[in-house]
């Protein structure tokens, strides 16, 4: 204790100083009441409020509560009234015993704003107990010798009342030898003497019995006898006498039984038996002496375990007599020191147990201190742990509240187990502690957390409505209903996109579903925004970045750019005959809408009039010559080219040309229609022929031309549109990406248009297309 004091603050030592005195100074002066003892419950003892000019309407909303050492409930407090009442009868010598005057110590405790009242109820005796006497009967021994006007001390009566309720007066029965005296002690209270009237004569009455009656002063009185019978002995002229008229002796409350106090000693002047003295005490029956005198040695040794905080003084008085009969007197003064053997006690008069967090300054208890001891083994000191978020401030006289220091954080700690140290200044230094448990409450002061700031989520395409494409998750480090959360999704910063009608978001478990079936070659990506929001008050939110990742399936099949299959008129390419092997006759161009390895083609060829005078390269779909042609050849050939991708499983696309062997690009050539074929072989087939011939090598050399503009564009400027001319107008076309292995480079997206309407179909490759978001 010492160590924590020498640790706190001299600032903060002043301020509770400070706050001491200020209380104290304003509880100095109690208010005081009176009511006899022996009152029924329900006695009103006063109007409180009134008298401490409080309004009766602020009692209850106030706290107001009577107060009482040990938490007994003696008095109550109406709070609607503001009447002081009596909880139970009162018995005045239980609470009080001797001590007079009898006062009961009460506070009266207002919380909200925190002040105390000192009440004093004073109890009054009224005489409900008769005085009695220890003994039925009391023995003395008188010399016939005596004198009249000699006097003998008597044993007292007992009576537990006080003041004018307690012994007055004592009477003895009528006879012609005594009558009796009534004397004041010094502490006020009444004792008799017994005193000769007329000298007595053993031989003529050797005995005497008379009734000694002591009153009270109640009204009416109350009175009690004993029996005092005198036996006359013979003549024995010298009384003992003590060195001390007075022994005063100071002894410890926890010496052991038996231990010697005091040693009296008395003489006796006569010789023989009547010079032997033996000790008693005065009323050797009295219970409340906790001492014991040797007769013969005069030591005087207790009995009975001493208390300090019950008796404090003892006053007995010996008496040493002799054979004869001769008695004398002294009186032994014992003050019972105190020791600290009492622990510190501490009475709990409210406590909270619970605590908002980030709250300001807030009364946690308030409770009293307390111990029997008295001086520095009465002194006490409260503490609680160092480490704690709390104050300990002295209020009025033994009371203390305990206080938060700062604003709490349940987050940090939910709950405080504190200890109260309460610990005395005596020697050895007695302590008890009093543990008590606060909970810190929540407040709504932490915003929901998401487990990452952003989520890349990823779902096939063609997906089914309502699938379960993943979550987010958040946390909340408040409780209860503040930690519940709430997910949603937030308006994306685009207003065209409508994104509620593609994702849906389950609001309790952050489980994210496709609304729809998603088109990869539609949308590819897509980013949005989720929010978190708990359900506290007011409601705190926070937001991550979920962004969407549309994977491709291959659900497109390879789409033949040339030569185009739906045109009016088949497609037909010239192959002179003195081509050599390997020489170029076409190129088979084909796209597929899907991307990574389902785009990728390979070219086959499946079917051809003539199975070994053409080859297909596989990967860029250019049919050249595997032979020299012959005269044998046929002059027309049907080839059937198989376009397939690397999809699983994959999707596959044909296309059939029609291949026309001609001895030079002058020679006309007839054209691959049945209707041709049936005209007649006259000068009519001659013009179609000049004709036809000349149409298809002014179109094979436009296409010739066009095709090695297209290369020289990619060559020189891949990325560019510049140096390809695009037609006007509308024509049919698709945008893909294509990987290196397929027909066109990896980087590149072409639109392709066909042109018709004509006998022949060409093909030009126009601008190459930079990938773009659909998002």
């Amino acid at each position: 204790m010492e160590t924590a004091l020498a640790k706190t603050p001299q600032t903060r030592q002043v301020i509770f100083l400070a706050i001491l005195l200020f209380w104290w100074e304003a509880g100095s002066e109690a208010i005081r009441y009176s009511m006899p003892e022996e009152t029924d419950s329900g006695y009103l003892v006063a109007n409180l409020a009134k008298d401490l000019g409080l309004r009766v309407g602020e009692l209850a909303p106030r706290g107001a509560r009577i107060h009482y050492k040990g938490n007994k409930e003696l008095l109550q407090l109406d709070v609607k009234t503001g009447n002081l009442l009596l909880y139970e009868k009162l018995d005045r010598e239980d609470l009080c015993g001797v001590t007079e005057p009898c006062l009961l110590h009460f506070q009266l405790l207002l919380e909200n704003p925190m002040q105390f009242f000192q009440v004093d109820v004073q109890l009054t005796d009224v005489n409900d107990h008769s005085p009695e006497f220890l003994e039925r009967e009391m023995l003395l021994k008188i010399q016939e010798s005596a004198q009249p006007g000699t006097s003998f001390p008597l044993k007292t009566a007992q009576d537990l009342d006080i003041g004018s309720n307690t012994v007055q007066n004592y009477t003895i029965s009528p006879n012609f030898n005594f009558h009796v005296v009534t004397h004041n002690r010094g502490d006020g209270r009444k004792y008799p003497e017994l005193v000769l009237d007329r000298a007595l004569d053993r031989e003529e009455q050797p005995e005497l019995s008379l009734l000694l009656t002591a009153l009270d002063g109640g009204a009416p009185p109350r009175s009690g006898t004993t029996t005092v019978r005198i036996e006359v002995v013979d003549i024995n002229d010298n009384a003992p006498e003590f060195l001390q008229s007075l022994y005063e002796v100071q002894v410890p409350e926890n010496s052991p039984l038996s231990s010697l106090v005091v040693t009296v000693s008395a003489r006796d002047l006569d010789a023989g038996s009547h010079g032997s003295v033996s000790y008693a005490l005065f009323q050797s029956d009295d219970t409340s002496q906790p001492f014991v005198i040797d007769e013969v040695t005069g030591e005087v040794r207790l009995k009975r375990a001493l208390d300090f905080e019950v008796t404090r003084y003892y006053n007995m008085e010996i008496v040493a007599t002799d054979t004869g009969g001769l008695s004398g007197k002294c009186t032994v003064a014992i003050e019972v020191l105190d020791v600290n053997d009492n622990v510190p006690e501490l009475t709990m008069s409210k406590l909270t147990s619970s605590i908002p967090e980030n709250s300001p300054e807030t009364v946690v208890a308030i409770f009293s201190v307390s111990d029997l001891d008295s001086g520095d083994n009465g002194r006490i000191l409260c503490s609680i742990q160092n480490d704690l978020p709390f104050l300990l401030k002295p209020t009025f006289k033994n009371f203390y509240t305990l206080v938060t220091e700062r604003p709490l954080d349940r987050e940090s700690t939910s709950q405080y187990n504190i200890t109260i140290t309460v610990s005395d200044m005596g020697t050895p230094r007695l302590q008890t502690e009093h543990s008590i448990s606060v909970q810190v409450s929540d407040v709504n002061d932490n915003a929901p957390a998401f487990t990452h700031t952003s989520y890349t989520l990823r779902v096939r395409e063609n997906n089914g409505p309502g699938l379960h494409i993943g979550s987010v998750s958040a946390t909340d480090r408040d409780a209860g209903t503040n930690a519940q959360l709430t997910y949603s999704l937030l308006p994306p910063p685009e207003p065209h996109l409508a994104l509620a009608s593609l994702v849906a978001i389950d609001a309790d478990s952050g489980q994210l579903f496709a609304l729809r079936p998603l088109d990869y070659e539609a949308l590819q990506a897509l980013e949005f925004r989720v929010g978190a929001a708990d359900r506290g008050s007011p409601a705190l939110s926070s937001q991550a970045l979920v962004r969407l990742l549309v994977l491709d399936a291959n659900d497109n099949s390879p789409f033949v750019l040339y030569p185009m299959q739906n045109a009016s008129a088949p497609c037909t390419e010239l192959l002179p005959r003195a081509a050599e092997p390997g020489y170029l006759l076409t190129k088979v161009v084909a796209v597929d809408g899907d991307s990574g390895q389902n785009a990728w083609l390979s070219y086959q060829l499946l079917k051809a009039t003539e199975p070994g005078l053409f080859s297909v390269w596989p990967h860029n779909g250019e049919v050249r010559t595997a032979r020299p042609l012959s005269e044998r050849d046929a002059p027309k050939h049907r080839l059937l080219v198989l376009v397939r991708d690397n999809g699983e499983p994959p999707l596959s696309a044909s296309v059939t040309l029609h291949v026309l062997l001609v001895d030079g690009f002058s020679q006309p050539y007839l054209p691959l229609q049945e209707a041709a074929a049936e005209q007649g072989r006259g000068d009519a087939l001659t013009l179609h022929l000049v004709v036809a011939l000349a149409s298809v090598s002014s179109l094979f050399l436009l296409c010739v031309l066009v095709f090695v503009a297209v290369r020289l564009c990619r060559r020189s400027r891949p990325a560019s549109l510049s140096g390809c001319a695009v037609p006007q107008g509308h024509f049919p076309g698709h945008q893909v990406d294509v990987s290196g292995a397929g027909t066109l480079s990896h980087s590149y997206q072409y639109e392709v248009c066909l042109m018709g309407g004509t006998g022949t179909n060409e093909f030009k490759f126009l601008k190459p297309i930079v990938p773009s978001s659909l998002i």
